[in-house]
């Protein structure tokens, strides 16, 4: 099975900047769709971004397309997602999720694996 841990969250100002990290314990990335969702209480959980590993193909929310930014570290099966210009409707936490297959998606059904999360507080 796959295992993913997310870390990096924190609180932050109104503009400010994060960037979290997802690695695996003990599996590669090699032919997998890496993704972020994001859950505040009470609500659905919202789709962020995500990487097809194999080709380095990234796609985004319309909601933080511009000020968020996915990355990989392909030695290491990390990814990474840098967020700029951080809003208090980013408040949440923030999950990183593992699809086994390399075509990408924004629906939750389709991924395979996810972290435990990890949280992102924006606030004066």
């Amino acid at each position: 099975q796959v295992q993913l841990v997310e870390s990096g969250g924190g609180l932050v100002q109104p503009g400010g900047s994060l960037r979290l990290s997802c690695a695996s314990s003990g599996r590669t990335f090699s032919s997998y769709t890496l993704g972020w969702f994001r859950q505040v209480p009470g609500k659905e959980r919202e789709f962020v971004g995500g990487i097809t590993w194999s080709s380095d193909f990234t796609y985004y929310a319309d909601s933080v397309k511009g000020r968020f930014t996915i990355s990989r570290d392909n030695a290491k099966n990390r990814m990474f997602l840098q967020m700029n210009s951080l809003k208090f409707e980013d408040s949440a936490i923030y999950y990183c999720a593992a699809r086994l297959y390399s075509g990408p998606s924004y629906l939750e059904s389709d991924y395979d694996y996810w972290g435990q999360g990890t949280q992102v507080t924006v606030s004066r």
